[in-house]
């Protein structure tokens, strides 16, 4: 049976000669079972007939938000949707998108819209490689939206390059596979770890670190995404979560976390080091804020609890366990050396040295280590696509 089976797909079609292969389009997705409701700009009914696309997908197309005397409801058709599919998508449309401009009903649904987002974008090669346009593609996946990579050949301009729709095949098959990734990590529990920790040193001071918990929380609600029930254990951090699938439990320091690992340990068919737990505490805490005088302060440190190295050696036979390592220098060995010594399954490995990674950062630059030593590299990314990567690899283990 078809992922696609009675699927609800909104497809907006912009002003650009690609809009011929959405019709195409729209006749694969209903032969694939779908039900198919078409939005056009006004531009885009320039270039194919609104009727076509009525024809095909066997109901109304809309062209505007108020037509004559009735009112379309965009917050209804972003409702009603499973996934908001809008191919072509031209740079103009992308452009509106990112600023959040609605004054086409393309665009309206789009800023309404509940449902997943995928983008096809169609333009001329040097549309496509300006900077402007790439900036706006950036927004969008910061957004959560998914961006179809644009296939290369002959344009409309008569040049060679980068800029064309993706075939109506390929977007097909983007969307089937996005429908079964909801189902992956059915019935799944899964423990993340995220955030820094903080060790008090008085009342007002503490040891910490930059972490945002950005990763672990991209982490979290992509597994949510997929059918897993998430147990996101969170050192300070002002991130939360929307999504049903992620409850999140709340610590400040080391053996806090620790301790809430133990509990839903047991439990957990996956288990994500994510956080950056602190490695030293003062081994004294003041009761009292420290006052400031002319004499030298020493702090005399211990080491915090090894959180991952304490469940890693009670994990069972069916459990998987997924670390991070964040280097300096000899990222690769060091990685490799903590991937046996704490019983990881990969680990996932960042280094401060690439610009874009790391800590506060949106983007993040990872080399994924299995436990054969085998090394997968991957280009900056945005940390909700890194989330994919990594979860992707997660789901190859089951």
């Amino acid at each position: 049976m078809s992922n696609l089976k009675d699927k609800k797909i909104l497809l907006a079609v912009t002003g650009s000669i690609a809009a011929y292969k959405s019709l195409l389009l729209t006749r694969l997705l209903v032969k694939q079972g779908a039900e198919v409701k078409v939005l056009m700009t006004p531009t885009a009914t320039q270039f194919v007939s609104a009727l076509s696309f009525s024809t095909l997908s066997k109901n109304q197309v809309h062209t505007n938000v108020v037509d004559g005397d009735s009112w379309n409801s965009h917050v209804d058709m972003g409702l009603w949707a499973d996934i908001l599919l809008i191919a072509p998508c031209t740079a103009t449309t992308l452009a509106k998108m990112s600023a959040g401009i609605a004054d086409t009903i393309v665009t309206a649904v789009y800023l309404s819209a509940k449902c997943p987002v995928m983008v096809a974008p169609a333009m001329d090669r040097d549309m496509w490689l300006h900077p402007s346009t790439k900036k706006n593609i950036e927004s969008l996946k910061s957004y959560g939206n998914m961006i179809i990579p644009v296939g290369s050949g002959e344009l409309a301009s008569g040049l060679e390059g980068e800029g064309r729709m993706a075939e109506p095949e390929e977007i097909v098959s983007y969307i089937s596979g996005s429908f079964k990734k909801k189902t992956d990590l059915k019935n799944k529990i899964v423990l993340i770890t995220a955030g820094p920790t903080y060790e008090a040193i008085d009342p007002v001071r503490f040891i910490g670190n930059h972490s945002s918990g950005k990763m672990g929380m991209a982490l979290a609600e992509e597994c949510a995404s997929r059918g897993a029930k998430v147990e996101l254990v969170l050192g300070p951090s002002k991130l939360s979560s929307n999504n049903p699938g992620v409850r999140i439990h709340k610590v400040t320091t080391a053996a806090e976390m620790l301790e809430g690992s133990i509990q839903l340990y047991s439990e957990a068919d996956v288990a994500i080091f994510a956080a950056a737990v602190a490695d030293y505490r003062p081994k004294v805490e003041a009761k009292e804020k420290i006052k400031k005088n002319d004499a030298e302060l020493a702090l005399l440190l211990e080491k915090t609890e090894d959180i991952a190295k304490t469940l890693g050696k009670k994990k069972g036979k069916n459990q998987i366990n997924i670390g991070f390592a964040l280097e300096t220098t000899n990222e690769l060995e060091y990685a490799k050396a903590k991937l046996q010594k704490k019983n990881f399954d990969f680990i996932v490995l960042n280094s401060l040295k690439d610009k874009g990674a790391g800590f506060q950062h949106d983007t993040n630059k990872i080399k994924i280590v299995g436990k054969q030593g085998e090394v997968k590299e991957y280009a900056l990314k945005t940390k909700k696509e890194v989330a994919v990567d990594i979860v992707d690899n997660l789901v190859n283990l089951f």
